[in-house]
């Protein structure tokens, strides 16, 4: 069956086209949802509110771009409503270095533990780091997202980058970083 007919079936409630969709793009939405939470059981939560939502939604999708780009999106803005709702995302004012570079030594530095890292990060940092490194969206586009000023946003993504920096050059000298 068609991708379009999946969608269209469950714009139905067709529950086994619902499950066919679940099937095809799990494993890609879990992953969305494991960078945007503090470890894998928080990311579960989201992920499950993420598909409920999808599934409510799916109606609205226009078949203009791609489906899974849009489910994405919605996944993205599942878990930042629920943050926001949390009131965990409040103005930083600190001052940090605009740009921080980071030395990685590809052999001791796995993407697991670079998972890890991030996920350690303050929920407002993760969320700005993810949304700007990792998903290439603008400072712009995430002051919308967030509900946040931009210059709070890169000042977010600065003290990203240098509690990153922190714990990648103390976990290279031997150090416990997490």
């Amino acid at each position: 069956m068609s991708l379009k007919k999946l969608i269209k079936k469950c714009a139905n409630n067709d529950r086994k086209a619902q499950e066919e969709i679940y099937q095809l793009f799990a494993g890609k939405l879990f992953s969305v949802c494991l960078k945007y939470s503090k470890n894998k059981q928080e990311a579960q939560d989201n992920f499950q509110d993420g598909f409920v939502t999808i599934f409510e939604k799916i109606g609205q999708f226009k078949f203009n771009g791609s489906f899974e780009g849009w489910m994405k999106r919605v996944m993205i803005n599942t878990v930042l409503l629920k943050y926001r709702n949390k009131t965990v995302l409040n103005i930083v004012t600190e001052e940090i270095p605009d740009e921080v570079i980071v030395d990685i030594d590809d052999e001791e530095i796995s993407l697991d533990f670079l998972l890890n890292l991030i996920q350690s990060l303050p929920d407002r940092y993760r969320m700005v780091f993810n949304l700007y490194v990792l998903d290439g969206y603008s400072h712009k586009e995430i002051s919308k997202m967030m509900q946040i000023a931009e210059g709070t946003s890169k000042s977010n993504l600065a003290r990203a980058r240098f509690i990153l920096k922190q714990k990648i050059e103390a976990h290279q000298q031997g150090q416990q970083s997490i």
